[in-house]
């Protein structure tokens, strides 16, 4: 089972058969980061469950309508479709108590065409004799349905599990499937003359073959990846956002025409291609999940967002480049992606890409507004750009080499107790009953994104105003701008000393 590998689990079925509720006992959600953010949901689609050392992506598709030919509802579809074909395994929840009906046949012949392996979980079957909740299921043609109880977590566990053993099964002969892809391409280079290929269809086949053994679904540990980009000094860039706000014309305009030819081959969507390249001396490696694009031309007409793949690629990056329509409000979308690159601990760059087609008087409002709804992003630089004119191109790379140098940098144990006394001696924790927390030291704990551990007594007590005020005083001290920082408290037992 490789260790590098972190299956992607969807949740599919027709609406009120349990999904969330089955979401949040795999992933045990907390409420997302951005759960104040003025006019938004606190519901989050997407998660990270972990069994033991292993981790896993879940995906909640929400309700699932095939048949629908307009509204909302047609875009929940499409959502539903896209997370199968880029899922490693799908778990098809029914209702027990519901008994099958005719939607679940049509997402069931949905699954069958799409070709994910499955897995039919037939739920809220508490309190049901073993085999009844699960016997007219068996219609479906999907196997033998499992018997759970997300609501009381009963056969979850068994779920999840034989789910994860499918995932790394389908990984396993996608992997085959690589090692044949570059045999057949080095063949076809091999036999070029004979077959009348032309040297550009050559170099093609080489690089789709070479782009899907690099990808292998995934990165090698985490350790290496912060040996390697502390060492090395190779950014790993990621720019994600929602659809149209510009994220294929501002890769073509980082890359230029160093942008090598890259195709998308079926059965590989969800393959990232990482892009090497140089900018006034920093290297970075540019985690590319856009689609197809060819050099000098933009295609972002075609683009298809991906929630798998902007999971992934946040995962995979040092920083994140996060693009907004500067002609549109503020969405839920982009809060979720935000709200994503935090929990993750990423550093993070903010681009409002097409600012060159407002006038002046919503150039000053949209940028009250984005202040005003961005305001938990206080910590990223925001830049007005325009992709297409190649315009703040230099000065936002700038910028991700600040936020991805403040993410690794050392923090000394004298100078970071030393802002925190001052800190305190300025303004002192507030007391809670009779005892008033007492911060005594401060020491770095971790990089990627800061950590720093204070230690203390009674600091169970210090208040999340207080948080980040201190947060406030290391960032400008130790210049922590573009990352994420982490505070952590420690105490000791005895509260006079």
């Amino acid at each position: 089972m490789s260790s590098k590998f972190k299956p992607v689990v969807a949740i599919v079925g027709r609406p009120n058969v349990g999904k969330s509720t089955l979401f949040n006992r795999l992933t045990r959600s907390r409420d997302a980061i951005v759960a104040d953010f003025s006019g938004l949901t606190r519901d989050r689609h997407y998660g990270e469950g972990r069994i033991g050392d292993s981790p896993y992506l879940v995906v909640d598709t929400g309700g699932f309508e095939p048949e629908t030919k307009s509204g909302i509802l047609v875009e929940m579809a499409k959502q539903t479709e896209q997370a199968i074909v880029e899922s490693d395994v799908v778990i098809f929840l029914v209702d027990a108590r519901a008994g099958i009906n005719s939607h679940d046949h049509d997402i069931a012949a949905k699954i069958r065409r799409i070709g994910r392996p499955v897995l039919l979980a037939v739920n809220k079957a508490e309190g049901m004799q073993p085999g009844q909740a699960a016997a007219e299921f068996y219609e479906l043609g999907l196997g033998e349905p499992y018997q759970i109880s997300s609501a009381h977590g009963d056969g979850v566990r068994g779920l999840i599990d034989f789910a994860l053993e499918k995932a790394h099964e389908s990984y396993d002969a996608h992997t085959e499937l690589i090692e044949l892809a570059k045999d057949e391409a080095l063949a076809n280079t091999q036999f070029a003359e004979q077959d009348e290929l032309s040297e550009e269809a050559i170099l093609a086949l080489e690089a789709e073959a070479d782009a899907l053994q690099a990808s292998d679904f995934g990165d090698s540990s985490e350790q290496d990846e912060v040996d390697e980009a502390f060492t090395e000094h190779r950014i790993k860039l990621a720019i994600v956002g929602r659809p149209n706000v510009g994220k294929s014309t501002l890769i073509n305009a980082i890359l230029g025409e160093e942008r090598v030819i890259a195709f998308d081959l079926p059965g590989t969507t969800r393959d990232a291609i990482e892009i090497e390249f140089e900018h006034a001396e920093r290297k970075y490696t540019l985690i590319d999940t856009a689609g197809l694009r060819k050099r000098g031309r933009v295609f972002e007409t075609i683009e298809k967002f991906s929630v798998i793949k902007t999971l992934q690629a946040i995962e995979a990056c040092n920083v994140a480049v996060l693009v907004l329509d500067a002609q549109t409000e503020v969405s839920e979308q982009d809060a979720h992606i935000a709200g994503f690159v935090l929990e993750s601990g990423r550093s993070l760059v903010v681009a409002i890409n097409k600012w060159d087609g407002l006038d002046d008087y919503n150039k000053e409002w949209i940028e009250r507004e984005f202040n005003r709804k961005l305001r938990f992003l206080s910590f990223a630089k925001m830049h007005k750009i325009s992709a297409l004119k190649g315009r703040g191109i230099g000065a936002l790379l700038k910028s991700v080499n600040q936020a991805h140098d403040a993410a690794f940098r050392k923090l000394s144990t004298p100078k970071l107790t030393r802002v925190l006394r001052e800190a305190v001696e300025q303004q002192a924790p507030p007391r809670k009953g009779m005892f008033r927390p007492k911060l005594r030291y401060a020491h770095q704990g971790g990089q990627n994104p800061p950590l720093v551990v204070i230690h203390g007594n009674q600091l169970e007590a210090v208040p999340d105003s207080y948080r980040r005020y201190l947060e406030t005083r290391f960032r400008h001290t130790f210049k922590l701008e573009g990352t994420p920082l982490r505070i952590q408290f420690k105490s000791t037992r005895n509260p006079y000393a």
